[in-house]
Parts: C-alpha cells; structure tokens; sequence
C-alpha cells in the first residue's frame, strides 16, 4: 500500500530537521532582540526564504538533482567570473552580484553546487572507478576554490575546498595523499609559531595572500600587537566570553555587546554576544543543538539508497559541523577572523539558504530509496 501524501511529505520533509530549523530560527530572532533590533524584520525574510529552500529542495528527487548538478555548477562558475569582472565591492572584497532587486553572493550558493557536482561525478563513474578520478574531481573543486579566492573571500573559499574534498574523501581517497597534506600543513602551522615574529615584520612579504590576511593570521598570534586595529575583533570577543561567566549578564545586559565594543556582533561575533549574555550555559545549550542535528544529518545522509546520496549528504553535514567550530575558533581566538557566520543564527540571507539549501538536498537524498541492488 502507497502512504499517504501528508506521510510522503513528511518523510522528504523530515519532522526532526524541520523542528530544529524552527529552534534555531527561534533562537536567532530571540538573539537578535538584543544584538541587532533594528534587523529583525529582515532576518525574519531570511528565514522565510530559507525555509522555503529547504522545503523545495526536499520535495526535488535527487536524482533530479544530480541531473542538473552541471548546469549548477557551470552556472556557479560563471557568476563568479562575472563577480570578478562587474561585482560589487564592499569592506576592499568584491563578492557580489547586484541584480537590481537585491544583490547576490555567488561563492555562498557553490557550497552546494560543488559538492552537488562531485557526487554526481562518482555516480557516474561507479563501478569504473580509477586513481585518476579523485585527480579530475580535484579539479572541479579548485576551479571554484580559486575563483572565490581572487575576490578576496578567504573563510568561504575555506569552507567551499573543505566541503568538496569531503566528497572527495568518503569516495574513498586514499590516506597516502591525504597524509602529505596533513604533515604539510603540521609543519608550516609549526613553523609559523617559531618564526612567528619575524615573519610577521611589516617588511615581509606573504605570497598568496593579501596584506589583510596576512594581517589577521599574525594577530591571531598576538592579538596584543595591534588592540586598536587588528587585533580588536578578537580581544573584545575574549572580554566578553569571559565576563558572561557561568549564567551569562541576561539578554540585552550585556556590556560590550550593547555599548558597540564587539564588531559584527549580529553576523561573524553573535557568538561573542551570546556568551557575554546568556553564558556557558546559553553557549553549551547551542552546542548541544549543533551536535544533535549532527547526528541527526548523517543518520539521513547514510539512509540514502543512492551512493552519491550518501556521498553529498555526508559532506554536506561535515562543513555545516566546521562552519560552526570555524565560527567558534575565531570568535574564542584560536583561528583567524575570516568572516565565516555561525549557521542558523547569524544575521544574513544567502548563507542562510545556501546551509538550508545543503540540509533539504540531504533530505532528499535520505528519500531516495535503493533500486536494483547491487552498490548504493
């Protein structure tokens, strides 16, 4: 006997990703109240507009997905050449897209498109599948990887390399290539903390990246070197974790988040405003959301009856979990300032429905069920 229509929708739609996607649009408005009043009415579209994605992207069969996951990334990859050529600069970074109406950040929606891409590549390539082929979808995730780069977007350009080289991973790359990678960035994070002071010495210059960013690894050495300027950001979100103690100030009484001293205290540092207001326990309660709804993702991730199902859902919820330790590691000053929001609960609106978007693709890749046997 076929289900019910109402029982269909809520197996694509999934009462527990939805319940929690509620939580966190309820726990976002209620920060909000406190962080930023004045942008309440906009993140309530966001969060329509989010929700919406998810609920669509549900219903898409993912094999639909798969099919068109060409021209979405094609597409992606177009608009980012253009972002470079006609794009709208803010903050010295040109990222956006003005389309009349509203402006657009194309690196946000590749988070979907490249992952998307990759495991409908090895979809295609089952069964045939050589050294080479992690070579050429290697190259899929670079070509993006690099565009967002050139804008300068470091944290999504981050975020976009990690999420696709996931896909890339639970393919079943091999430990021989992922080891020389992991040694080489032991060593120079390590020679980075020895040579630390020198190499941060105005007069020298860092290949590959610009003077800001380089500016922001060397004050995530010594925030000290520069209070005022550089290293700002960082200090004042330390000031106000650590005055919010075990309970928190109470919503709306916290010091430096309402006399201004924490920047972008409603995108990138609404962490730092929690913390200060709601406490260790506000901040653990959170935490505790994000790790359930971990699980909860890579329970649907690995229900799907479809290999490449599983391959992107997996790699979708992973860089939701390191979007989030990211967000945290900068706020708390053990990572870079690299402008990556906390999911769910930051103010914003295409990083929103790109993460929704992520979530609805997993759900439906979850629905998708197993068909004539053999490897999913």
């Amino acid at each position: 006997m076929r289900p019910a229509w109402w029982q269909s929708l809520l197996r694509r739609w999934d009462p527990f990703l939805l319940l929690f996607l509620a939580g966190f649009f309820t726990f976002s408005h209620w920060v909000m109240t406190s962080a930023s009043p004045e942008r309440l009415d906009e993140q309530w579209l966001h969060q329509g507009l989010a929700l919406t994605a998810f609920l669509v992207a549900a219903l898409v069969p993912f094999r639909w997905w798969l099919a068109v996951s060409p021209l979405l990334f094609l597409g992606g990859v177009i608009a980012l050449v253009l972002v470079l050529v006609v794009g709208v600069t803010a903050k010295g970074a040109t990222r956006w897209l003005d389309l009349g109406v509203t402006r657009v950040q194309p690196s946000e929606l590749m988070k979907l498109a490249v992952p998307l891409f990759c495991a409908a590549y090895f979809h295609w390539r089952q069964g045939m599948l050589r050294w080479w082929d992690h070579l050429v979808a290697f190259v899929w995730v670079l070509v993006p990887t690099a565009l967002i780069l050139k804008q300068p977007d470091l944290g999504t350009a981050i975020m976009v390399g990690v999420i696709g080289g996931c896909v890339l991973f639970f393919a079943g790359l091999s430990w021989r290539l992922i080891l020389p990678v992991v040694v080489a960035v032991s060593v120079a994070i390590a020679a980075l903390l020895h040579y630390g002071d020198r190499w941060c010495a105005p007069e020298v210059e860092w290949p590959g990246l610009h003077d800001y960013q380089k500016g922001r690894i060397c004050t995530l050495l010594d925030p000290e070197r520069d209070p005022l300027g550089k290293g700002f950001h960082t200090i004042q979100a330390e000031i106000a974790i650590g005055s919010g103690g075990v309970w928190g100030k109470g919503l709306g009484n916290g010091t430096q988040s309402q006399l201004a001293f924490i920047p972008e205290r409603h995108t990138d540092f609404i962490l730092a405003v929690i913390a200060e207001e709601l406490g260790f326990v506000g901040v653990a309660g959170l935490f505790a959301g994000y790790l359930i709804l971990l699980f909860r993702g890579f329970s649907l991730a690995l229900s799907s009856g479809l290999w490449s199902g599983q391959l992107f859902g997996c790699a979708a919820v992973t860089g939701i979990f390191l979007y989030t330790w990211v967000n945290a590691a900068m706020v708390m000053g053990l990572a870079p300032v690299v402008g990556v929001p906390l999911p769910f609960v930051s103010y914003g609106g295409t990083a929103l429905v790109s993460l929704c978007l992520m979530l609805g693709v997993t759900a439906s890749a979850a629905a998708e069920p197993l068909r004539g046997g053999g490897r999913r």
